[in-house]
């Protein structure tokens, strides 16, 4: 019993929260709100709708926040909004995230005016969930407190006004309006007689059936509720060229109110109008109270409560839905209320249509076809004039217009020409960036997936699948990237490889000094731009669910893992009819670059050097290079005492630069090392921004040389000790304990580098081993190392 009262309790707690956002406030109480918070109280749907993004989504993460020719292309993690909480998530990729937070805050800061944002996309890009997902997030942000925004009611009060005193109120509309707000629901009678010499019946004779009923006293309610049907925000009710005046006096000269009359997010404060049932309303009572202060005293604020199954707030429309038969809505009973309390049936018109209930709100369009084509094209006068004729009232509508279309179904608007400019595309395409494909497969299979992979393989398979959404020639790349043949180790000759790594927000490691200079913000922009036109063709998002379904159940094997082998096998053999959809000599591009990637991985597992040694010794050599031959001298970085000879330095040359270097080479190095020291390690770095020798850019220049080379070192045991490859083979089993002790400890180190440095199991570590030893990957990119 105690947990259920406690259940019951927590309840309780949550109805009482929820009604306390519901309860009405009077105009001076929404105005101290609006003191308290402006920010928050004063936003339209466009303001709403940014914060939502950006509240879900919150801050984008810039993987290079260094790099001066950076453009912003972030990472944001748009899980909060899409994916949580969906029944059917939506993944949104880099270049997507990017785009529509681009669009957000251009509507935050005014740009939203007289459009209609249409996502524009191939079928099965998944444009229907995204739309669902995103209405989803924004109905139940709109409802809580951080996103809640007030809307206009009205309470006509009787006793004020003065109108239809008791004396004046016909019997038979005191006898209805008893019987609907008096008493319960289910005793109100469907039968009654009239008192004698009604309208109806002059004689009193309808229904001799029904027994009379017993008098009741003449009532009238004292308060009217008239809920604004456009959802007005209470703010519109000052009349336009009061509200400057207003602000003046209620906002202290603080950033907010610099914010509001400078910038266009706050335009709408002083543009709009409120709608005409509240415009006549206001006017009808100020004529009849003749003070604004009573008027006033009769506008409440509540929060304005969304529910698309309801179609407020947010209306969405598919093809198959038959526009309403009844385009002009009214509410009799409170249009009469209206008409007693003023005495006056023409002044206040309680109409209004369905494009009221969104005002304020999101009305949306999925896909543009069947009767969804005939709703854009009414919608064509409403964004362009932002106004909507109801018989002789013209509507106020400022709603978030959003559609859905599929290229095909572009033929249906193109007669629209005028139209067109008030058309904003948002491109969804299929999927580009690859992290986004595999989170897709890991959400639709199982995050266990990845366990029966060798690293990157997974990860390679949804790079095949995005090679058929990419155009094969790109001219950014091509104009950026002046020789792609000399990246023919770890790139196709198309360059796709490359744009896959951009696509996803990663430089890759292994493009030269030279072209990651000349990558500059102008070609960047001009590589992200592309994405706008690739992604309408190859492999569907459901097409390639069905494909990675297939090749999962035909490589997964108990006690192995997926290797390149597998997928290489799957695609030439099993599927060899994809192949035409996957550019010609992709494959062999990826395998190789899979190659150098293990090997550079391998590398990394078997590097282990000291790094206080290396830091000692590009120390010395940077102040060596200072001195002529033959000199000794105390570092005044480490303290070492130095000889600084010819063979000093050339052994320092040879631990930063690999042996064989040229001599004229190595001379070179060393000039350009003692000019950097003089020019800014020392002037600049050491003396006027006060930094040690190990912080200077010169420092981590030569620390990179150094470890670099000392990696490549670390093949030798790979390429010279057959014993070391035994040992690696033998790992796991009896035979393993009978090897060196050096080798022993050299091979764990190993296989725990690479679990701890790059996720590998130990069964995928010693299978990589393995795959490196097995295919002599080392020898064979011994040379272009």
């Amino acid at each position: 019993m105690e947990r259920i009262r406690n259940a019951f309790r927590h309840l309780e707690d949550n109805l009482h929260r929820q009604d306390k956002q519901r309860s009405v406030i009077s105009y001076e109480a929404f105005t101290r709100h609006l003191v308290e918070n402006p920010v928050q109280v004063l936003r339209n749907v466009f303001q709403v709708f940014h914060d939502m993004m950006h509240a879900y989504v919150g801050e984008g993460k810039d993987e290079y926040p260094d790099d001066p020719e950076s453009i912003r292309f972030m990472h944001y993690d748009c899980t909060r909004l899409l994916v949580e909480g969906a029944d059917h998530p939506y993944f949104a990729d880099r270049l997507f995230s990017n785009r529509l937070i681009h669009q957000v805050d251009a509507l935050r800061r005014g740009a939203q005016q007289n459009k209609i944002y249409i996502f524009d996309g191939p079928p099965g890009c998944g444009k229907s969930t995204f739309l669902n997902n995103l209405l989803m997030k924004f109905e139940q942000y709109a409802n809580t407190e951080e996103g809640m925004r007030y809307e206009t009611l009205w309470r006509l009060d009787r006793r004020i006004i003065g109108g239809l005193p008791n004396g004046d109120a016909h019997p038979l509309v005191d006898r209805i309006l008893h019987l609907m707000n008096a008493a319960p629901e289910s005793d109100i009678p469907f039968e009654f007689k009239t008192p004698p010499q009604s309208l109806d019946d002059p004689g009193g004779r309808i229904h001799p059936e029904t027994p009379p009923m017993v008098e009741q006293p003449s009532f009238v309610e004292n308060d009217i509720e008239v809920p604004c049907p456009s959802h007005d925000h209470p703010i519109l009710i000052i009349p336009k060229e009061f509200r400057r005046a207003f602000f003046d006096a209620l906002f202290e000269n603080d950033d907010f109110k610099n914010r509001l009359y400078t910038e266009k997010e706050y335009d709408w404060v002083f543009r709009e109008t409120p709608c005409t049932i509240c415009q006549s309303l206001y006017e009808a009572l100020l004529e009849k109270l003749k003070s604004p202060l009573k008027v006033f005293e009769m506008v409440f604020a509540r929060a304005y409560r969304f529910s698309r199954r309801l179609g407020e707030g947010i209306s969405v429309f598919n093809p198959g839905d038959k526009p309403m038969r009844q385009t002009i809505l009214t509410n009799p009973i409170l249009q009469s209320r209206i008409n007693a309390i003023l005495r006056d049936s023409n002044r206040v018109k309680y109409l209004y249509s369905q494009y009221a209930r969104t005002n304020n709100g999101i009305y949306a369009l999925m896909d543009i076809k069947s009767h969804n084509v005939e709703r854009l094209i009414e919608l064509h006068n409403i964004i362009s004039e932002e106004v909507h004729k109801v018989e002789d009232i013209e509507e106020n509508v400022h709603s978030l217009f959003m559609a859905l279309m599929n290229p095909e179904d572009k033929k249906n608007i193109s007669d629209l020409q005028s139209f067109s400019d008030r058309i904003e595309y948002v491109n969804i395409p299929y999927v580009l960036d690859l992290k986004t494909e595999v989170a897709i497969y890991r959400n639709i299979f199982g995050q266990h997936i990845d366990n029966d992979f060798l690293p990157r393989v997974l990860h390679n398979f949804a790079r095949v699948i995005i090679s058929t959404r990419l155009k094969t020639r790109s001219e950014a790349l091509l104009e950026w990237i002046e020789n792609p043949g000399r990246y023919s180790q770890y790139c196709d000759e198309n360059l796709m490889l490359l744009k896959m790594e951009i696509y996803t927000g990663y430089i890759p490691a292994w493009l030269s000094d030279e072209d990651r200079k000349r990558f500059t913000a102008k070609r960047r922009r001009r590589v992200i731009g592309e994405s706008e036109s690739e992604g309408n063709q190859g492999l569907s998002g459901r097409d390639s669910i069905k494909i990675f379904n297939e090749f999962h159940s035909f490589a997964a094997r108990e006690g192995r893992l997926i290797n390149m082998g597998a997928l290489s096998h799957f695609f030439t053999r099993i599927r060899p009819d994809l192949l035409r959809a996957i550019p010609a000599g992709f494959l062999e591009s990826l395998q190789r670059l899979y190659n150098y990637t293990v090997l550079q991985e391998v590398k990394e597992a078997l590097y282990d050097y000291n790094e206080e040694a290396i830091s000692r010794n590009i120390q010395n050599y940077i102040f060596a290079v200072n001195f002529e031959i033959g000199a000794v001298e105390k570092c005044r970085f480490t303290g070492d005492r130095l000889e600084i000879t010819e063979e000093y330095l050339v052994s320092q040359e040879n631990f930063l630069l690999g042996d064989n270097m040229p001599a004229e080479k190595r001379n070179r190095f060393r000039s350009d090392v003692q000019k950097e020291y003089a020019a800014r390690t020392l002037s600049v770095e050491m003396l006027q921004e006060g930094k040690s020798i190990t912080e200077t850019r010169l420092y981590d220049d030569l620390h990179t040389r150094a470890v670099y080379n000392l990696k490549e070192k670390a093949l030798d045991p790979l390429l010279k000790s057959e014993a070391f490859r035994m040992a690696i083979k033998d790992f796991g089993t009896e035979s393993f304990n009978n090897y060196n002790p050096r080798i022993i400890e050299d091979v764990r180190n190993v296989i725990d580098n690479l679990g701890r440095k790059f996720q590998y199991s130990q069964l995928g570590a010693k299978e990589v081993c393995m795959y490196v030893i097995d295919n002599d990957i080392a020898r064979k990119f011994n040379k272009s190392v």
